[in-house]
């Protein structure tokens, strides 16, 4: 009897043994496919969010747009603010070369204008900073001018809340 049954207990071992890898396996792939299947959902989920975000020929075309719009308003002058005459010591000059400039601010709206009025010596004290700070190479050539417009422009705009400068024109450049 006792042969008998460890007989059975071997026999029943590797029946229960048996038993089980056949349910792992099964549960091993059914997880496999779940993990296939989420990584291919993945996947196409960002294909169609690449498909959605601009690409680079968009955002060219719509700022050949924008600029172009842009040219079209530039062409408008809007309301001129004209500043008091600026004399200056050009820098490096040691006193020797003067600058007289006399100026207007195009201005985007009306609100701007009150604004300006208020921070007038502000501004002018900018101005002449900027000014006194180039030399008589810098101002004496158109590109030396443009940049010079540029500048007083930005550092303006810098400090204005109600609206902005769109140009700077000078109305007089006289240097000795």
């Amino acid at each position: 009897m006792a042969e008998e049954a460890q007989q059975e207990q071997q026999e029943a071992q590797p029946k229960a043994g048996q038993g089980q890898k056949p349910i792992l396996f099964i549960i091993l792939t059914v997880f496999n496919m779940l993990v296939v299947a989420g990584i291919g959902v993945m996947l196409f989920m960002n294909q169609t969010k690449q498909d959605q975000e601009p690409k680079i020929d968009d955002v060219i075309k719509g700022e050949a747009q924008a600029q172009k719009e842009e040219a079209a308003n530039e062409d408008f002058i809007g309301k001129l603010i004209p500043l008091e005459t600026f004399l200056v010591n050009l820098s490096g000059s040691r006193g020797r070369k003067l600058a007289k400039i006399n100026m207007e601010l195009e201005v985007n709206n009306d609100d701007v204008q009150e604004e300006i009025d208020k921070l007038k010596p502000k501004i002018r004290d900018i101005i002449i900073i900027i000014l006194s700070s180039k030399s008589y190479a810098q101002v004496s050539t158109k590109d030396g001018k443009d940049t010079l417009r540029t500048e007083i422009r930005d550092q303006v705009n810098l400090f204005l809340t109600k609206g902005r400068i769109k140009r700077v024109y000078f109305t007089e450049f006289i240097y000795n």
